[in-house]
C-alpha cells in the first residue's frame, strides 16, 4: 500500500463523514465512524469516483467497507489504467 493513497482517501473520507482526518486510521469502517450509514456511504462513493477518477462496480462498491479496503480497490484501478 502506498501510503500517499492511504492519505487521500483519507481526506476525502474525512471530508464526506465530517470528521478529523486523525480519527481515521486504515481500519475505520462504519462501525467506528457514527455519520457512516448508507446514504453517506453513496455520497463517498461519488467523491471517491470523482477525486480519483475512477468508476466502482456494484460489487466493488459492496466491498468498500473500510479505509484500507477503499484505497487498495482505488489503486488497483489506477495500476489497470496505467
Amino acid at each position: 500500500m502506498i501510503p500517499a493513497a492511504l492519505e487521500d482517501v483519507t481526506r476525502v473520507l474525512a471530508d464526506v463523514f465530517s470528521v478529523d482526518p486523525r480519527q481515521l486510521r486504515p481500519d475505520s469502517s462504519p462501525d467506528t465512524i457514527e455519520s457512516w450509514d448508507s446514504v453517506q456511504h453513496l455520497n463517498m462513493i461519488i467523491a471517491l469516483e470523482q477525486e480519483f477518477g475512477v468508476r466502482f462496480a456494484p460489487e466493488e462498491i459492496e466491498e468498500a467497507f473500510s479505509v484500507q479496503a477503499i484505497a487498495e480497490l482505488i489503486q488497483g484501478k489506477q495500476r489497470r489504467e496505467e
